[in-house]
């Protein structure tokens, strides 16, 4: 933004009278202001548009029990264990390929402007308002408590494989999900990309669904 700036601080000099120089530096205090209010209130998706999206699908992935075994015991921070548990929490009883569709989902939400811009954020959206959470195990009133370490440590895998790296190409970018068990209003009016074991993937841009 300074570099943008002042580039074109330059080239009005050359026809701006003086005073009209005063007057351009006034709006480039502006313009800094208001990039720094920007960044102040949205910082990591102000950085999203500054910085280019890193490539997917570095890593190669099978989405079998095979290969899940072959990966290192996962560990990671904050972020990684909030997609961890939610993946437990939310997919556990799913296929290897339909715990990495729902991983998607919740990554795609990280990478739109209408969600937070943080794992933990986005699987946490609501959570303490009735009827107002994003994933339902967090506002069920039961305890998150993990019963089960294996399946644990598979999804803990494919958590890490996912921030990593490995490619979206499940879901077609979707940012919705709900299992075949239910119809939501909104799957009425986004467009559904795919169906994977219990759950129905979706976008939320209106599109009219062809399946």
């Amino acid at each position: 933004m300074r570099v943008l700036t002042a580039a074109i601080a330059a080239l009005l000099s050359l026809s701006m009278p003086a005073h009209a120089e005063l007057k351009f530096e006034g709006a480039a205090r502006l313009i800094e202001q208001e990039r720094r209010g920007l960044e102040a209130a949205a910082p990591g998706h102000l950085s999203k548009l500054a910085t280019p999206v890193k490539q997917r699908g570095a890593k190669k992935v099978r989405y079998d029990k095979d290969w899940l075994a072959s990966q290192p015991a996962p560990t990671g921070g904050k972020q990684w264990q909030c997609l961890a548990e939610a993946l437990y929490f939310e997919a556990r009883g799913e296929t290897v390929k339909g715990q990495f569709a729902v991983a998607e989902v919740i990554l795609n939400r990280v990478d739109s402007p209408r969600f937070p811009n943080t794992v933990c954020g986005v699987v946490n959206q609501g959570t303490g308002k009735k009827f107002a959470c994003q994933f339902t195990y967090t506002c069920d009133g039961r305890a998150e408590t993990i019963h089960e370490p294996a399946a644990y440590d598979r999804v803990g895998r494919v958590a890490r494989a996912m921030l990593d790296g490995a490619p979206r190409s499940l879901t077609d970018g979707a940012t919705h999900y709900h299992t075949t068990q239910v119809a939501p209003r909104w799957a009425r009016v986004f467009h559904k990309t795919a169906t994977i074991g219990v759950h129905k993937f979706y976008r939320q841009d209106y599109r009219v669904s062809k399946n």
